[in-house]
């Protein structure tokens, strides 16, 4: 793979330009992460406005119209719709779970089937998150199961 960066005039915008013959897994993982990946999500805790890493993020989960996102040690509210969410975060990292929460498939430890044709993902941080069955054959293709 040849990489090109050029000087761009003060007046052109960036620009990412690709030339393939097949457009591969790891090229669209690549403008995926250019794309849509987030680099910061803001979060609201003890009335302070938190910016955070979606990397941190184990799991998002919708409660009574509030969303929450988990990391290892803290729970942050955020004013987005899980809909909004799952529209801004990179797609190779992040899958709707259930109707009510996003999973963060690097934090996922273990999965094991649950019942109802239902999977439990245990999680590094010692959560347990079930995983609908609406949404199941989607992880196994996201894993490659």
């Amino acid at each position: 793979m040849k990489i090109t960066i050029l000087d761009k005039q003060p007046d052109e915008e960036d620009e990412i330009t690709v030339k393939c013959d097949t457009l591969d897994e790891n090229i669209v993982r690549l403008l995926n992460s250019f794309k849509s990946g987030k680099e910061k999500i803001i979060f609201y805790k003890d009335g302070k406005i938190i910016l955070a890493d979606p990397k941190d993020i184990f799991y998002f989960e919708s409660v009574e119209d509030r969303v929450f996102a988990y990391t290892k040690d803290s729970v942050y509210e955020t004013k987005d719709k899980l809909y909004q969410l799952e529209q801004e975060l990179s797609p190779h990292d992040f899958m709707r779970a259930s109707k009510a929460s996003i999973l963060n498939l690097n934090k996922i430890e273990s999965l094991s089937p649950a019942f109802g044709g239902r999977f439990e993902a245990a999680l590094k941080n010692g959560c347990k998150i079930i995983i609908s069955r609406m949404y199941v054959n989607a992880l196994k293709e996201m894993l490659g199961l």
